[in-house]
């Protein structure tokens, strides 16, 4: 949650599970799972994804694999350097939505600069997976016309969760893949409804519709709607 906070302003998904399934008849919709093991969480989702290319990037032989175009195995700890890579292709290759870009992103430069140092031989021999897969899965989500990012546990929870998270976003925007139906980068949680249970105000710092409790007038909101005074604790 902390890293799509950190870009977004909240750590919820950027779209709905329901759009995942508008991929059966758009083969142009590419879905990517970094780490994701939905056949064990969200039963679903294979089901739903049916019909899209399916790109697995997990270290591990796990089922849904099965069902994929592309599998990416990188070795563990590896993430940013990987969806560096990707980015790095990407730019190479003229792929990103400049646009996009230009009108909705901030510090582009930075990001090209950090991500020249990461070209496909390199990215390879960090993360273990072959040149022409890294540039497979580029051109896959690249070129896609509604990409799709869903990751799961896996890829956050790691001393560099924040900035394998921060870097899916950093993706998804390179290629315009925001605020568009079936696209986005999507958190899918690690039981039953924690989404739902966040967006309805569940975490202690937010209302809901994560509406901050240190906004004063959030707060004077909520305190006319339910008829009480709030008791706020900060520190």
């Amino acid at each position: 949650m902390a890293g799509l906070a950190a870009v977004f302003g909240s750590g919820a998904m950027t779209n709905s599970i329901e759009e995942i399934e508008g991929a059966d008849c758009n083969l142009d919709h590419r879905l990517q799972y970094f780490d994701s093991p939905p056949p064990h969480c969200h039963t679903c989702l294979p089901r739903e994804a049916r019909g899209a290319k399916l790109i697995v990037a997990d270290p591990r032989r796990i089922p849904i694999i099965l069902q994929s175009d592309l599998h990416l195995r990188q070795n563990l700890g590896t993430d940013v350097a990987l969806i560096n890579g990707l980015m790095h292709i990407i730019l190479k290759n003229g792929w990103q939505d400049q646009a996009f870009i230009d009108e909705r992103t901030e510090n582009f430069e930075e990001l090209k600069k950090v991500v020249e140092n990461y070209p496909p031989e390199r990215v390879s021999e960090i993360t273990g997976v072959p040149v022409a897969d890294l540039e497979k899965a580029a051109e896959y989500y690249a070129k896609a016309e509604r990409g799709s990012i869903l990751y799961t546990m896996g890829i956050t929870q790691h001393t560099t969760g924040v900035d394998n998270v921060k870097s899916l976003a950093n993706l998804a925007m390179l290629t315009g893949n925001l605020g568009k139906e079936s696209t986005g980068i999507n958190p899918l949680r690690g039981q039953n409804n924690v989404q739902g249970a966040c967006d309805m105000g569940g975490l202690p710092n937010v209302f809901t519709g994560y509406q901050t409790v240190i906004d004063q007038s959030v707060r004077q909101k909520f305190e006319e709607a339910w008829g009480a005074k709030l008791q706020i604790k900060l520190d």
